[in-house]
C-alpha cells in the first residue's frame, strides 16, 4: 500500500538535458491536449488534466462552459468519510512531493497517523504547513483566477489560532472545517465589504442591484437601512450552525476610494466611490476531502472589475450613459461607439483615483501579461495550467489582451476554491423564526461590562497594569484627544491624564505604559507646556526600567517639520531601551486628522491588550465620537455680573492661562492702508504701542508677535440667536467637566481651563473658534442634536466625505447652524465642543531701538468668497479684527523670539533683500535698524517685486527716504502687471541686472541674501542665483546648487515663502526643499518659522 501511493523521489529528473527531452516527449505524447496561442503560432501540452477530481457538466453535444455557477464548481454538504482517505492520501503525496529535500519517514508516518484517524473518526486535522500548502494550491487551482501568480505568497491565518496569539489577518483567513452540515462556520456576505441594494417601492433600485435580496436579510435580522448609493452592509456572521448575528463594520475600518477624473472635474460630482479591497467570503475551500465553507480571502482590483462590471454593467449601477451624457456623446447612435469611449474614460477615472490615493490597482493589460507568464511557468513546472477563458479574458479591450489569443483548458483539481448555497437557503432558524439581534462590538460597553464584574476582586483591581498618557499642545487639540484615548485606556488599565510639564519622569521607574499625545510647535520643537519634559528625556542616558510606549503627532503637513517632536521623542524613547507597542501616529490638521488619531488609538488598544496579555477574545473599537454628555455635564450660572472695570484684566489674565502665555495689552496707536484706494487690496500698516509700564518691550528685527483677535460680532449674535434657551447678557458661566469613576462610582468636577469663567458672548467672541469649519467629530455629535432624520443623516455624510466639503464650502459654524436649523445646541455644548480661538503670527515690521515699546505690522486684510468664488464672502478673523477695531482699543499679544530670521551680527556685513508683495514685512525692521545702526552699517540692497507702481508699491516714500539717508544703497521694483510694459518679475532682475553683486556679495564679501515671496518667486529666486553662479564661476548647475546648499547651512541663505489662500481660503500644501532658515508667510501677514536640518545641527537657532 505505502509503495503505491509513494513517489520515488530519487527519480526526479534534475539534469537540464533530461528536462529537455522530457519536454521532447511530452510534446509527442498522444494523452496530451495541445494548446495553442493564435498570436505567435506557439504550443503547449497539457498533461496535468489527468490528476482531475472532477468531472465538468459539458457532453460530447452540449457545452455549458459559459454558465455562471455550473453544477461542478458547487460543493454541497455531505458525508464524505467513505471517499475522504484517498483524498486524504493525494494531498499529502502532493505535499511531500514539494519540499525540495525529502523527507520519506515523515510522509509515511504521516500517511499511518491520517489512516489512523480516519478510522477512528471519520475524519482527519491538518497540520499548519499542510493547510498553507492547501490554500495556495486552492488560490493556484483556481481556473476563472486571472492573478494567480503571486499564489505562493498567500498567506494563511488559522482562526483558532488567531484568537488565541492575537496576530493580524492576512490575506485568507481559515475558519473551522465542516463536521456537518449542521455545525457549519459560515460568512453570510459574499464579500466582507459590499454596498447594500434597496428595493423602492415604485420598482427602482437604490443601491447596489446585486445586493438586493441579502440587503433584505440584513434588515429582517435587524440592520438599520440608511437608503444611500453607497452604505456599507454589516457582517453577518454564522458560529457552530446557529442563528447568525450582524456586526456593524466600523467606518474607519473600511477604505473607500472616490472616484474623479485627471480631466473631467464634474465626475467628482456623480458621486462615485468604492471600497479598496476585495474580500470574497461565500466561496468553499476543499482540501485533501475536508471542506472549509468559511474561508474568506482578500487580494486586489484589477481596475476592470470596478470599471466595467461594478459601475457599468447594465444589472448593477449602470452609469454609462450618464457618463456618455456628460461626455458629449451621442448617446443615442450606437454606430458613434459612444459606449466604448465612455467606458475607457470611467476605467481611467477607476485607475486613476486608486492610484492617487495610493491604493493597490492593477490594469487589465499587466495582470493579462502576467497571467500568460504564469500559465507558461505552469506547463514547464506541473504540464498544465486550469484556466476558464471565458472567466480570464478581461471585460474590456478582449482582442488587445493576450489571452485573447491563447487556447486553454479548464479542469477541477484538488484543493479547490468551490461556490456553495447561499446560506439563508438552507439554515434552520431556531424555532423557525428569522431574527437575530443586532450587535455593535463597542469596546468601551465590552470594557465596562468588564469592569463591573472586576470590581468584586479587590486582588484583580490592585494588580491592573499602570498607565499614564501625557499631552502637550498650544492650542488645547492634543488635550482633547489625549483625554478621549485616556477615558478609554482608563476601562481596562490604571490610567492617569497629565499634560508633560506635570509629569515627573521619575515616575518611569514604575511606569508600565507610556502614551504621548503631542503638537509640534515651529521647528520641530515642543509646545511650551512640554519643554521641560523635552529637556530631562533628551538628557537621559539609560532607563532601568524598559517601559513599553507608543507616540502620536499633531500637525500640518504644510509645514516641513511636520510631527518632528513626536518622532524625535519616539526615537529617543527607543534609544533608552524602551519598548514601541505601535508606530508613531501622525495627524495631519488639514486631512482627517481625527480620523487618523482613532485608527491609531485602535491600534494602540489592540496592541496594549496583546502585550500585557489581557485574558479572553475583546473586540475592540474605539467610538465615532463622544456622548455629548460624557465629559460635560453642566454649566454654573451666577447672577453676579462681572465689574466692568476689570473686564480687560480678567481678560488677558484669562488669555494667559488657557495659552500657557505671558500676555499683555498693546494699545492701537494708527492705522494706515499702504495701497492705493484704486486696489482691490487692502494692505494695512498697524502701528501698536505698549502702555506706560517699568516693563521694557524686548525683541530683535526678524522677530514676531502673536495676537489674539476676536471674532465678528455678527457671527457671535447669529449663533445666539439658534440657542434654546440663552443665558442672560449680563450672567458669567463657569464651565466644569465630570469624569466618571468606575471603580468608586463617584463623580469628580474639575474647572475646564480653555473656557475661562465669561459671558457666553465675551466666549464666543475672544475664547471660542467659530470661523474653522467643524471637525469631524464635532459633526458627528451635531447630528446628535438635530430633530430631523434628515439633517441627522446628512451631517454623518459630511463627517465621511469631509474633505471634500471641508475644501469646497469653508463653512464657519454659523453656515452650519443655518444650514441645519433643527439644530438649537445649548451654552454647555459651545462652551464645551468649539475648539480655542487660536492667535496669529505676524511679523514685526518695527526696530526696537527706532521705536522703543512699539510694534509695526504689514497686515493683508483677507477677503474671499468660498465655493471657487461663488460662495458666502468671508473674512480673515485677524486682519479683518485688526482692520475694524478703533484707535485706542487694546490688543492682547506677546512676542515670539525667532532668532534665525535676523540680521547678521556684524553691522557692516551686505545685505540683498528680495522681496514681493507683503513679503516686505520683514525687510522693514531690517532697514530700520540698520538706520539706527548708520555709523557701522555696510551695503543693503532692496529687490521688490509687485503688480502695478500705481496700486501696489508698499513703503514706497519710506524705501526712497532710505536710499537718501544711504541705509539702501538700491531699491529696485518690479512689475508683473504693469500697463504698457512686459511682465518683469524680480529673479529676472537678479539674473539679467545684478549678477555681478549677487557674485560680490555671496562669494567674496561673505554677506547674506535674504528672499522673502510667493512659493514661484522663492523658487525663480533660487534658481536665478544658481544660474549666476554656475556662469559667473564657470561650475556647473550642480556644483552652484552643492555651493548654496553650504551657503544655507552657514546661515547667510534666508527664505521666507509667502502662502497665498485661495478662494477656498485653504493653504496650498508646499514642501520647498530648502535647507536653512526657512519661515513660511501667509497672506495676511500671518508667518511660521523653520529650521533646516543644517541649521538646527549648529545649534544657532530657537523654535518660533
Amino acid at each position: 500500500m505505502e509503495m503505491e501511493v509513494l513517489q520515488d523521489d530519487e527519480t526526479k529528473i534534475t539534469c537540464q538535458t533530461e528536462l529537455k527531452r522530457w519536454e521532447t516527449r511530452v510534446d509527442r505524447c498522444v494523452f496530451s491536449i495541445p494548446v495553442r496561442n493564435v498570436k505567435d503560432g506557439s504550443s503547449l501540452h497539457d498533461t496535468l488534466h489527468h490528476q482531475a477530481v472532477k468531472s465538468l457538466p459539458c457532453t460530447s453535444k452540449v457545452c455549458e462552459s459559459s454558465h455562471i455557477t455550473p453544477k461542478a464548481l458547487v460543493c454541497f454538504a455531505k458525508d464524505a468519510s467513505l471517499e475522504i482517505l484517498p483524498q486524504a492520501i493525494d494531498l499529502i503525496n502532493q505535499y511531500y512531493n514539494s519540499l525540495k529535500i525529502p523527507k520519506i519517514k515523515q510522509h509515511h508516518a504521516r500517511l499511518e497517523e491520517i489512516a489512523m484517524e480516519i478510522n477512528t473518526t471519520g475524519t482527519y486535522q491538518l497540520t499548519s504547513e499542510e493547510l498553507v500548502f492547501g490554500a495556495q494550491h486552492a488560490w493556484r487551482n483556481a481556473p476563472r483566477c486571472i492573478g494567480r501568480i503571486q499564489w505562493s505568497n498567500l498567506q494563511v491565518t488559522d482562526d483558532l489560532k488567531q484568537t488565541k496569539t492575537n496576530t493580524s489577518v492576512s490575506a485568507i483567513t481559515v475558519f473551522p472545517q465542516r463536521v456537518d452540515d449542521r455545525h457549519d462556520f459560515r460568512v453570510w456576505n459574499s464579500q466582507l465589504v459590499k454596498y447594500a441594494g434597496y428595493q423602492m417601492p415604485d420598482g427602482s433600485i437604490q443601491g447596489d442591484p446585486s445586493s438586493v435580496e441579502f440587503t433584505e436579510i440584513c434588515i429582517q435580522l435587524g440592520w438599520r437601512p440608511r437608503y444611500g448609493l453607497f452604505d456599507v452592509l454589516p457582517l453577518v456572521l454564522q458560529a457552530n450552525g446557529e442563528d447568525p448575528d450582524i456586526y456593524e463594520i466600523p467606518p474607519d475600518l473600511i477604505l473607500e476610494v472616490r472616484m474623479e477624473h485627471p480631466q473631467y472635474k464634474w465626475f467628482q460630482d456623480l458621486g462615485l466611490k468604492w471600497y479598496a479591497v476585495p474580500a470574497v467570503s461565500n466561496m468553499l475551500m476543499e482540501i485533501g476531502g475536508l471542506q472549509f465553507p468559511a474561508a474568506p480571502f482578500n487580494g486586489w482590483y484589477m481596475g476592470t472589475e470596478i470599471g466595467v462590471r461594478d459601475f457599468c454593467d447594465y444589472q448593477r449601477y449602470n452609469i454609462l450613459e450618464e457618463v456618455g451624457r456628460r461626455m458629449g456623446l451621442e448617446t443615442n447612435k450606437l454606430s458613434s461607439l459612444w459606449k466604448d469611449q465612455a467606458l475607457v474614460a470611467i476605467n481611467v477615472a477607476v485607475i486613476y483615483s486608486f492610484q492617487k490615493n495610493k491604493v493597490t490597482i492593477t490594469d487589465h493589460h499587466s495582470v493579462a501579461e502576467s497571467f500568460i507568464k504564469h500559465m507558461e511557468t505552469e506547463f514547464r513546472l506541473r504540464g498544465g495550467c486550469p484556466a476558464d477563458w471565458v472567466w480570464l479574458v478581461p471585460p474590456m479591450s478582449g482582442a488587445l489582451s493576450p489571452i485573447f489569443h491563447q487556447e486553454m483548458v479548464n479542469y477541477i483539481l484538488s484543493p479547490f476554491f468551490f461556490y456553495q448555497p447561499d446560506p439563508w437557503t438552507t439554515h434552520v432558524w431556531t424555532n423557525g423564526k428569522k431574527t437575530s439581534s443586532n450587535k455593535q462590538i463597542s469596546f468601551k460597553s465590552l470594557a465596562r461590562a468588564v469592569l463591573f464584574s472586576s470590581t468584586l476582586m479587590s486582588r484583580v483591581l490592585a494588580k491592573r497594569v499602570r498607565c499614564t498618557v501625557i499631552y502637550a499642545t498650544e492650542t488645547g487639540k492634543s488635550q482633547t484627544l489625549a483625554q478621549r484615548l485616556n477615558s478609554m485606556l482608563n476601562s481596562a488599565f490604571n490610567s492617569r491624564l497629565l499634560c508633560m510639564e506635570d509629569y515627573n519622569l521619575s515616575d518611569m521607574e514604575q511606569e508600565s505604559l507610556l502614551v504621548v499625545v503631542t503638537s509640534t510647535f515651529g521647528n520641530g520643537d515642543s509646545p511650551q507646556n512640554g519643554e521641560s519634559f523635552r529637556k530631562q528625556l533628551f538628557s537621559l542616558c539609560y532607563l532601568r526600567n524598559k517601559i513599553r510606549y507608543c507616540v502620536f503627532g499633531l500637525g500640518s503637513r504644510m509645514y516641513p517639520q511636520f510631527c518632528a517632536f513626536a518622532h524625535a521623542v519616539d526615537d529617543k524613547l527607543e534609544k533608552l531601551g524602551a519598548k514601541r507597542l505601535t508606530p508613531t501616529g501622525e495627524g495631519d490638521e488639514l486631512h482627517g486628522q481625527e480620523e487618523a488619531f482613532s485608527v491609531w488609538a485602535l491600534n494602540v488598544l489592540k496592541s496594549a491588550y496583546k502585550e500585557f496579555n489581557f485574558q479572553g477574545h475583546v473586540s475592540l473599537q474605539l467610538p465615532e465620537a463622544e456622548r455629548l454628555n460624557e465629559h460635560y455635564q453642566q454649566i454654573l450660572h451666577f447672577s453676579q455680573p462681572l465689574i466692568v472695570m476689570s473686564l480687560f484684566r480678567t481678560y488677558f489674565s484669562a488669555l494667559s492661562a488657557v495659552h500657557s502665555k505671558t500676555v499683555f495689552p498693546m494699545k492701537l496707536k494708527r492705522r494706515q492702508n499702504l495701497q492705493s484706494h484704486c486696489s482691490s487690496l487692502s494692505t494695512i500698516l498697524v502701528e501698536l504701542e505698549k502702555e506706560k509700564s517699568e516693563d521694557v518691550l524686548e525683541f530683535a528685527p526678524g522677530d514676531h508677535v502673536a495676537v489674539f483677535p476676536g471674532n465678528l460680532p455678527e457671527l457671535v449674535d447669529g449663533i445666539l440667536k439658534f440657542l434654546p434657551h440663552p443665558p442672560q447678557i449680563s450672567q458669567c458661566l463657569r464651565l466644569e467637566y465630570c469624569s466618571d469613576s468606575f471603580l468608586e462610582g463617584e463623580k469628580n468636577w474639575q474647572i475646564v481651563k480653555h473656557t475661562p469663567e465669561r459671558h457666553l458672548s465675551q466666549a464666543l467672541t475672544y475664547f471660542l473658534d467659530v470661523t474653522t469649519p467643524p471637525s469631524q467629530n464635532l459633526l458627528h455629535k451635531l447630528s446628535q442634536l438635530t430633530k430631523q432624520e434628515e439633517h441627522c443623516q446628512r451631517l454623518l455624510t459630511l463627517a465621511k466625505e469631509y474633505t471634500k466639503w471641508k475644501t469646497f464650502c469653508v463653512p464657519n459654524f454659523l453656515e452650519v447652524l443655518e444650514e441645519f436649523p433643527s439644530l438649537e445646541p445649548s451654552s454647555e455644548f459651545l462652551l464645551s465642543q468649539l475648539p480655542v480661538l487660536k492667535p496669529r503670527l505676524y511679523s514685526i515690521s518695527s526696530s526696537p531701538q527706532l521705536h522703543p515699546n512699539e510694534l509695526h505690522l504689514t497686515v493683508t486684510v483677507l477677503n474671499y468668497h468660498t465655493q471657487e468664488g461663488q460662495g458666502p464672502l468671508h473674512h480673515g478673523v485677524c486682519s479683518t479684527w485688526l482692520n475694524t477695531i478703533n484707535e485706542g482699543d487694546l490688543v492682547p499679544c506677546f512676542i515670539n523670539s525667532s532668532n534665525g530670521f535676523h540680521l547678521p551680527a556684524e553691522p557692516s556685513t551686505p545685505v540683498i533683500l528680495v522681496g514681493a508683495g507683503s513679503g516686505i514685512a520683514p525687510f522693514r525692521s531690517f532697514w530700520q535698524q540698520r538706520l539706527y545702526d548708520m555709523k557701522q552699517t555696510g551695503p543693503m540692497s532692496l529687490v521688490f517685486g509687485c503688480k502695478s507702481s500705481e496700486t501696489d508699491e508698499l513703503y514706497k516714500e519710506e524705501t526712497l527716504e532710505m536710499i537718501r539717508k544711504g541705509v539702501l544703497k538700491s531699491v529696485t521694483s518690479t512689475y508683473s502687471c504693469q500697463p504698457g510694459y512686459p511682465k518683469l518679475y524680480v529673479q529676472d532682475f537678479l539674473r539679467d541686472s545684478m549678477a555681478e553683486e549677487v557674485l560680490s556679495v555671496l562669494c567674496q564679501k561673505e554677506g547674506h541674501l535674504y528672499v522673502c515671496g510667493g512659493v514661484n518667486m522663492a523658487q525663480g529666486v533660487t534658481l536665478a542665483v544658481q544660474e549666476i553662479l554656475s556662469s559667473q564661476l564657470g561650475i556647473t548647475l550642480t556644483q552652484a546648487g552643492e555651493y548654496l546648499a553650504k551657503l544655507k547651512v552657514g546661515c547667510r541663505l534666508f527664505s521666507i515663502i509667502n502662502m497665498k489662500m485661495d478662494v477656498n481660503a485653504f493653504f496650498a500644501l508646499v514642501c520647498y526643499a530648502l535647507d536653512c532658515i526657512f519661515i513660511f508667510r501667509f497672506r495676511g501677514g500671518t508667518t511660521k518659522t523653520f529650521l533646516g536640518p543644517g541649521v538646527i545641527s549648529k545649534g544657532l537657532c530657537s523654535v518660533l
